[in-house]
């Protein structure tokens, strides 16, 4: 930060009303490894959850199996440390059962992607209402580098020491060919403000935002998203007004291009380049109604009083 930008910043936070400190979302100390992009995420979400005064009381964080399967843990709200791939379907039910609640699903590639991927497809099909943050190394870390569906071609790992055999998955493709998709975007962790303000925009969307995070794990893929002589792969950075913004950073980092994240077309054309990742949003489509809505509407709904009133006549009927 520049000395003015510190200024403007310190002025902020004397003028602004605190409920909720930092601490207030903090949890355990994180036992990631020392450079792990998992940090910067962590991060992230903690300080657009104490800028926005947000109680941790109405967050869930719900999670796989992986090493972002941490995350629970270590964000002071409620949470829910889940099993292999089956995080989307525990977020779907807490969403559900409590639309009150703001749901954030924490998932890996391979969580995802592989052993979750039926209920991925399926809950991006039904627009839940979740914020959906995949953190993507390209590899499964946790149990010390095995080839995940992101894996690419050639890379050599404990269950392909020759090199993947298989063209690696395009996640954002495969998602823009499924039926109600409503939010996709793509972001790094090597680009925190980028970053931020990508999962800020995953917040504010009713249904289901899903946000890619490209990272490397600095143990088992500290190449991923990399070129010969430790060059980042080329980016593309998706600009527009309702978009993520473009800083002049970003754009000496890589290309800019304008693009109306409204045309789902022109999303699968960017998604499909294998040259060049493409960074920010790429669909957002408001208008298509969350499964919360759709089922809300078909169901009575009852206050928190009459659902305790119906538990406690079930339970009546046991006594003597």
């Amino acid at each position: 930060m520049y000395s003015a930008e510190i200024d403007e910043y310190l002025q902020h936070e004397c003028e602004l009303e605190h409920s909720f400190y930092l601490e207030d979302y903090e949890g355990e100390i994180a036992r990631w490894c020392k450079g792990c992009g998992d940090h910067a995420i962590l991060s992230s979400v903690q300080k657009i959850l104490r800028g926005r005064q947000i109680n941790p009381e109405s967050v869930v964080c719900v999670s796989g199996i992986g090493c972002s399967s941490r995350f629970p843990y270590y964000l002071k709200t409620y949470g829910f440390h889940g099993i292999h791939g089956r995080a989307l379907p525990l977020s779907t039910g807490v969403s559900l059962a409590r639309s009150d609640l703001h749901v954030i699903t924490v998932m890996g590639d391979g969580d995802c992607f592989s052993i979750g991927a039926g209920h991925w497809i399926h809950a991006l099909r039904y627009n839940v209402n979740l914020t959906v943050l995949v953190f993507d190394n390209e590899i499964y870390a946790l149990t010390k580098k095995q080839a995940s569906p992101t894996t690419k071609m050639g890379v050599a790992t404990n269950t392909s020491p020759k090199g993947a055999y298989l063209e690696a998955l395009n996640p954002l493709t495969t998602i823009l060919g499924v039926t109600n998709v409503s939010f996709l975007a793509q972001t790094a962790t090597w680009l925190p403000a980028h970053l931020s303000e990508t999962i800020e925009k995953a917040w504010d969307h009713e249904g289901l935002s899903f946000v890619r995070i490209l990272q490397r794990c600095p143990i088992f893929s500290p190449d991923a998203f990399m070129q010969g002589n430790k060059v980042t792969v080329p980016m593309r950075f998706l600009k527009n007004p309702k978009g993520i913004s473009v800083s002049s950073n970003l754009e000496r980092m890589g290309e800019v291009v304008e693009h109306n994240p409204f045309d789902l077309q022109h999303a699968r054309e960017i998604a499909g380049d294998k040259e060049k990742e493409p960074m920010g949003l790429l669909y957002y489509n408001p208008e298509i109604p969350s499964y919360n809505q759709i089922r809300h509407s078909k169901v009575i709904q009852k206050s928190p009083e009459e659902k305790v009133a119906d538990f406690n006549r079930e339970l009546d009927k046991y006594l003597v």
